[in-house]
């Protein structure tokens, strides 16, 4: 990989600096970023994998897919490139990324635009091909964490305890007498990358389907590389694709062996869009067939039960659970609008309901004011008409106890999340947010197994997961851990502000004052006037020693 100054088109890089500049204008990117296009750089116009850039530039470490997506698209934003019409990047579908801009190398670091040795290069074509296109950045993070937001298991009553899960012999067991089945995210194959988010809703809603079935044990949704450890604890891979051309929906699925990699079973649905669900519970009977027999005239009736049968609600709902991830003000607003869509169109849809209630208690987050009652008030009340509505979505409780969170009742959201873990015990993201709740009351030794449980569950959580984990290990004093998952939380999601505040801390109390500086500028980046004063003000940490920690580390950088 070069290390040395390149020129690239019209910018020059240099990986030293992990600047790029023409013409009197100088950036910083991100250093995996910039890894990325070195890479790029060393094979000019060859198509290099996915899967080698992965291991490159991200080696010895299991990340997302989504990982190297963030850094293409933040690597595409810094040069002014358009994916539709590339002068840099060009996306070769289900292969990789290329080059397609003329490198030089710069043997004179101080004269960027002087000419050098031209690294040999392939020509591209001179029109630009159809292909299909990528979700923007922002809406990919948020479905990584729309999807780790849907995990769901089979149902257990009864007490939550959560060493069981990691009780000897494993997922697929005689002991458990289940079979373990992994669902993957499903491809978007159309063009219009803003209808993405019906792919991965598709996939998320096929998990909730089966886990409501007995004799499945769900494990969360796996990138598709060979290695991830989803695939290696699942014995059944679920995978598909999905395409929507004008009023015409179609859906490929197939049904792989873990183990032996044989395909089982696979199907192709080329239907009206609007019948939506009647292919969703096709597939889910096909695939319940397959897996464990016939079903069971009760599983019949719960399969038969959806949350809502307007699709348009339901487009409206996956719409506005992709904006909510963002975590900014517009895109939160955005989100509430499409929940208020929904239930507009079916008032009884519990799911939006505590979606919606979730916008609020967010909203006193992120528009802080004197009085943050009247937010959390109403939210409160939203979560509470979901709950009314159906008492056994795991959902609705961990809406609940997110809005406890937020109003500072630790207690009662430890207790609705126990509530979502005894309808779901493999539900991810209730050990995570239970765990991150460890961490607010000072108890970060309590975090650590329970977000390590949400990861097993759920390899692909998101880059909430790493930034739960790596703060609890910050205030274990672990640094290096609290470094390792904190970086890989920026890198899945560089625009968090949270995030980027543990990662700070973290990087001073490592002694790396220019890693430190750096994000102190990222801080300032999103959010010019920020303070920890400030910040805490709508922070839920309840412990004042690690208020005071954190505030004590970021007063060295200034913040």
């Amino acid at each position: 990989m070069a290390r040395t100054r390149l020129q690239i088109g019209d910018w020059w890089a240099d990986p030293a600096t992990n600047e790029l500049g023409r013409a009197g204008e100088t950036q910083r990117i991100e250093p995996k970023v910039m890894e990325v296009l070195m890479v790029l750089a060393s094979r000019p116009g060859a198509v290099v994998s996915r899967e080698e850039l992965l291991s490159i530039v991200w080696p010895g470490v299991v990340v997302g897919d989504e990982a190297l997506t963030q850094s293409i698209i933040k690597l595409r934003r810094a040069l002014g490139d358009n994916p539709r019409l590339p002068a840099y990047i060009d996306t070769i579908s289900k292969r990789g990324y290329r080059l397609i801009a003329p490198v030089r190398s710069i043997e004179d670091a101080g004269t960027a635009g002087a000419d050098a040795a031209i690294i040999p290069q392939p020509q591209p074509p001179a029109q630009p091909r159809l292909r299909k296109f990528k979700l923007a950045a922002v809406v990919l993070v948020l479905l990584a964490a729309v999807a780790a937001y849907f995990q769901l298991s089979s149902r257990d009553s009864g007490q939550v305890a959560i060493g069981d899960l990691d009780a000897p012999g494993g997922w697929d067991s005689p002991r458990t007498n289940l079979v373990t089945v992994t669902v993957q995210p499903f491809e978007w194959l159309g063009a219009g990358e803003e209808h993405a988010y019906l792919a991965r809703g598709i996939g998320a809603d096929l998990v909730t389907e089966l886990s409501r079935l007995s004799g499945l044990r769900l494990i969360g949704a796996s990138s598709a590389k060979p290695d991830s450890p989803a695939k290696r604890n699942a014995r059944y891979l679920v995978s598909g694709s999905v395409q929507r051309e004008s009023g015409t929906l179609r859906v490929n699925v197939r049904l792989t062996d873990a183990r032996t990699n044989e395909q089982l079973w696979s199907e192709r649905y080329e239907r009206p869009f609007r019948d939506l669900f009647t292919v969703q519970d096709e597939i889910v009977r096909s695939l319940v067939e397959k897996l464990t027999g016939k079903l069971t005239d009760a599983e019949r009736q719960r399969l038969a039960r959806r949350h809502t049968r307007s699709l348009e609600a339901y487009e409206y709902f996956l719409r506005g659970q992709a904006l909510f991830m963002v975590r900014r003000t517009q895109d939160n607003e955005e989100a509430r609008s499409n929940f208020r869509k929904a239930l507009e169109l079916d008032a009884n849809f519990a799911r939006a309901y505590a979606s919606l209630a979730m916008t609020h208690a967010m909203d006193y987050r992120l528009r802080p004011s004197g009085d943050a009652s009247p937010a959390l008030a109403r939210a409160f009340e939203l979560a509470e008409t979901a709950r009314l509505i159906d008492p056994d979505i795991p959902e609705v409780h961990w809406a609940i106890g997110f809005v406890h969170l937020q109003s500072r009742r630790y207690d009662k959201a430890i207790e609705s999340l126990r509530k979502a873990l005894e309808l779901d015990r493999s539900y991810a993201d209730a050990y995570a947010l239970m765990g991150g709740i460890y961490t607010y009351t000072g108890q970060p030794s309590k975090t650590i197994p329970l977000l390590r449980t949400a990861m097993r569950l759920n390899p692909d959580g998101g880059y909430l997961y790493f930034q739960i984990l790596g703060r609890a290990y910050l205030f274990e004093n672990d640094i290096e851990q609290a470094l390792i998952n904190l970086r890989e939380a920026s890198a899945r999601n560089p625009e968090d502000l949270e995030t980027r505040v543990y990662l700070a801390a973290a990087l001073v109390a490592a002694g790396d004052r220019n890693g430190a500086e750096w994000e102190a500028e990222e801080i300032r980046a999103l959010d010019a006037g920020f303070s920890m004063r400030k910040w805490f003000k709508t922070y839920p940490m309840a412990s004042a020693e690690h208020k005071d920690r954190l505030s004590g580390l970021l007063a060295k950088m200034g913040l």
